[in-house]
C-alpha cells in the first residue's frame, strides 16, 4: 500500500508537471469521443472516411468557435449596459435595503449601526462600480487573452482529434492483433471505451438541453442576454453538485434589480432553474445512464476539487467525464472493479451486487454439475 500510495503521488504530480501536454490530449479525446457518432453515420452512408472526418471536425470546432465567439461578444454588451443602467438599477436596491436593515438594528439598540452600515455599503458600492465582467468571464486573465489562447490551443486540439477520429475504427481489430502477437488482452478496453462514448455523449445531449431551457427561461421571463444564460448554463452543467446553481445566479440576479422585475421575477426564474435542474438531473440522467455510471455525492465533490486543482478550468469542466472514464476502466478491471464500486452509486436494495450475482450464478453451475444438470 505505501508502494502504491507513492506511485500515485508520482503519476499526479506528473500529470500536474505536464498539464500543457495532457490538456489538449484530454480536449481532443472528449470531442472525438462525443462527436465520433457523427463520422460513423457518414461512413456508413458511403461517404469517405477522410471526408467523414474532416466534416465532424469542423462542425465540432465551428460550434465551439461560435460558442466563444457570441459569449465575449454578448459579455461585452453587458459591460455596457452595466455602465449604463445595471449599475445605478442595483445601487437603488441596495440603498433601499440597507436603509430598512439599517432600521431594523437601530430598533434593536445596535450601536453606531446606521453609520457603520452605510461606511460598509458605501466602499463595497465603489467596488461594484468598477466591477469588469470581462475578466470575471476570463477568470482575471482578460477576454482577447482567453480567445488567442483558445484560437492557439484549438490548432493543437484540432489535429488531435482528426487522428484520432482517424484511428477510432481501427481500435477492436488493432487490439485483436495485439493479442494474436502475446501481448495483453485489450478486448475489455473496448467495452470501456464505447461506455465512456455514451456517457459523454449522453452528458453533453442533456446540458445542451439545460442551456437551450435556461436560455427560453429567461426569454420568456424578459431577461437581458439570454443567449449569454444559456451558454452559461451549457458550460457549468458539465460542473456537477455547483454548476448549474452558479449558472443561475447572474439571471436571478438580474431579475431582481431590472426595472420591470423583483423579488416576484427573481424567485419564478430561481424556481424555473431549479425544476429544470432536478428534472433533467434526477430523472432525464438517471434513465439514459443507469446506475453503472452513477457517482457518490462526496466523490463529485472530490473529483472537481482535485481535476480543479490539478488542471484549473479545464479540469473542473472535464472532472466528472475524467473520473467516469477511470470508473468504466476499473468496472472492466478483475483486480480494481472494487475501487468502481467504492466510487459508484449505492446500489439499491433490490439490486444485489454485481459479485453476488457473480457468485450466485457459480453456485447454481457447480450445483448442476454435481448432479449431472445442465
Amino acid at each position: 500500500m505505501v508502494l502504491l500510495f507513492a506511485a500515485l503521488v508520482i503519476g499526479v504530480a506528473g500529470l500536474k508537471a505536464a498539464q500543457a501536454f495532457f490538456v489538449p490530449v484530454f480536449l481532443a479525446f472528449f470531442i472525438a469521443t462525443v462527436s465520433y457518432p457523427i463520422t460513423g453515420w457518414l461512413q456508413r452512408h458511403k461517404v469517405p472516411p477522410a471526408v467523414a472526418v474532416l466534416f465532424t471536425v469542423l462542425v465540432d470546432f465551428a460550434f465551439l468557435a461560435a460558442v466563444v465567439v457570441l459569449g465575449v461578444t454578448i459579455v461585452g454588451d453587458l459591460q455596457e449596459k452595466w455602465d449604463a443602467e445595471y449599475y445605478d438599477l442595483a445601487r437603488a436596491k441596495i440603498l433601499e435595503a440597507n436603509g430598512a436593515i439599517a432600521g431594523k438594528l437601530d430598533e434593536w439598540g445596535v450601536e453606531d449601526a446606521v453609520e457603520k452600515l452605510n461606511a460598509f455599503t458605501n466602499e463595497n458600492l465603489a467596488e461594484l462600480r468598477n466591477i469588469k465582467f470581462g475578466q470575471i468571464w476570463s477568470l482575471g486573465t482578460g477576454v482577447v487573452g482567453r480567445v488567442l489562447t483558445f484560437f492557439a490551443t484549438a490548432g493543437v486540439v484540432i489535429v488531435l482529434t482528426i487522428f484520432m477520429l482517424s484511428e477510432a475504427q481501427g481500435f477492436s481489430r488493432r487490439f485483436g492483433a495485439i493479442q494474436a502477437a502475446r501481448g495483453p488482452n485489450f478486448q475489455r478496453l473496448v467495452g470501456a471505451m464505447q461506455d465512456t462514448q455514451r456517457y459523454l455523449g449522453i452528458k453533453t445531449i442533456i446540458s445542451l438541453a439545460t442551456g437551450v431551457l435556461a436560455g427560453v427561461l429567461c426569454w420568456v421571463a424578459g431577461i437581458d442576454f439570454f443567449l449569454l444564460w444559456g451558454i452559461l448554463a451549457f458550460v457549468m452543467n458539465f460542473i456537477p453538485a455547483v454548476g448549474s446553481l452558479i449558472a443561475s445566479i447572474p439571471p436571478i440576479l438580474l431579475a431582481l434589480i431590472a426595472k420591470d422585475g423583483g423579488t416576484t421575477n427573481a424567485i419564478v426564474v430561481g424556481c424555473g432553474y431549479g425544476l429544470i435542474n432536478m428534472f433533467l438531473d434526477n430523472f432525464v440522467q438517471p434513465t439514459l445512464l443507469g446506475k453503472r455510471f452513477g457517482l457518490s455525492i462526496l466523490v463529485v465533490v472530490l473529483c472537481v476539487l482535485f481535476w480543479g486543482w490539478l488542471w484549473g478550468l479545464i479540469g473542473i469542466v472535464l472532472a466528472v467525464p475524467l473520473t467516469m472514464i477511470l470508473k468504466v476502466v476499473l468496472d472492466n478491471s478483475d483486480e480494481f472493479r472494487w475501487v468502481a464500486v467504492a466510487i459508484g452509486q449505492e446500489p439499491r436494495k433490490e439490486e444485489p451486487p454485481p459479485e453476488k450475482v457473480n457468485d450466485s450464478v457459480a453456485a447454481a453451475g457447480e450445483a448442476a454439475k454435481a448432479t449431472g444438470g445442465n
